[in-house]
């Protein structure tokens, strides 16, 4: 009889003994984000066997996350934090190296003394290329380039294409078309295509077009090739600092002309 009533309360103790552990756990899983205790350190893993387990969890995890980040980085070397176990790689000639391990990808790189640059990360698997430090510099002025060329938002952006052949009463109306557009502060891309069996210089084209509309216009991305026999540039209003800098800078230009004028007139008086 004895030995029944130990039993009895043994059990009735382990009960009451469950049952406030659930009441402590349950009240912490229902307190607020902002208010718990273990987070996020701990977290709930349910188990068949027992009623709440709590494990801890890794803080930090360099294995497969989400891939999406809304801030990518600028282009440039990615170092050895790579998220991805398999690579697409291309060496620094731009040769496709295949698929290969990202382990792999790094010992090439410290092998040839590189730099792993990630060009797309939406292919299956991403692509990544190795680069010298020069080539990447050389890729960032291209890509800062095209950036500032493109038209930002709202800004209206028109386009002239014409030969470098083109008659001198023909580009006369071209370049006040030019002129209208640059007063009412659009950007204005110039294609010029290389006549066959014609010498002209087209960079000096551009900045004859230019030096007609110095007072308001100046480049917005210089004159370039963009394949063979065909250069372009784009053209947009100066910004009232600039406008200012370069009527400040005529203005001191047409003194000097004018002291040197009456120098020599000067100089012409004593002769005489």
């Amino acid at each position: 009889m004895t030995t029944f009533c130990m039993i009895k309360l043994l059990c009735q103790a382990t009960r009451n003994e469950n049952s406030y552990a659930k009441r402590f756990f349950g009240t912490l899983l229902t307190q607020t984000p902002q208010m718990r205790v273990f987070s996020p350190f701990w977290m709930v893993v349910s188990d068949p066997r027992k009623s709440t387990v709590f494990g801890l969890t890794q803080p930090f995890c360099t294995a497969e996350k989400s891939h999406t980040d809304p801030k990518r980085k600028a282009f440039g070397s990615v170092g050895r934090r790579i998220p991805y176990r398999i690579l697409h790689v291309i060496n620094q000639d731009g040769e496709s190296l295949g698929n290969m391990h990202r382990a792999e990808a790094l010992k090439l790189m410290d092998q040839h003394d590189l730099k792993l640059v990630l060009l797309r990360d939406n292919a299956e698997p991403p692509v990544y290329r190795l680069m010298t430090g020069q080539q990447i510099h050389e890729e960032q002025l291209k890509r800062a380039e095209k950036k500032k060329a493109s038209p930002k938002p709202g800004m209206v952006q028109k386009e002239l294409s014409f030969s470098s052949a083109i008659a001198k009463n023909d580009l006369e109306t071209k370049t006040k078309q030019i002129a209208q557009w640059i007063e009412k502060k659009y950007h204005v891309k110039l294609t010029i295509r290389q006549a066959k069996d014609s010498n002209t210089d087209m960079f000096m084209l551009f900045d004859q077009i230019l030096e007609t509309v110095s007072e308001k216009a100046t480049y917005l991305s210089k004159p370039k090739v963009t394949r063979e026999g065909v250069s372009t540039c784009i053209l947009r209003h100066m910004s009232d600092k600039e406008l200012k800098a370069y009527q400040k800078m005529e203005k001191q230009k047409n003194s000097t002309v004018k002291n040197d004028e009456n120098e020599d007139l000067k100089s012409n008086e004593l002769h005489q």
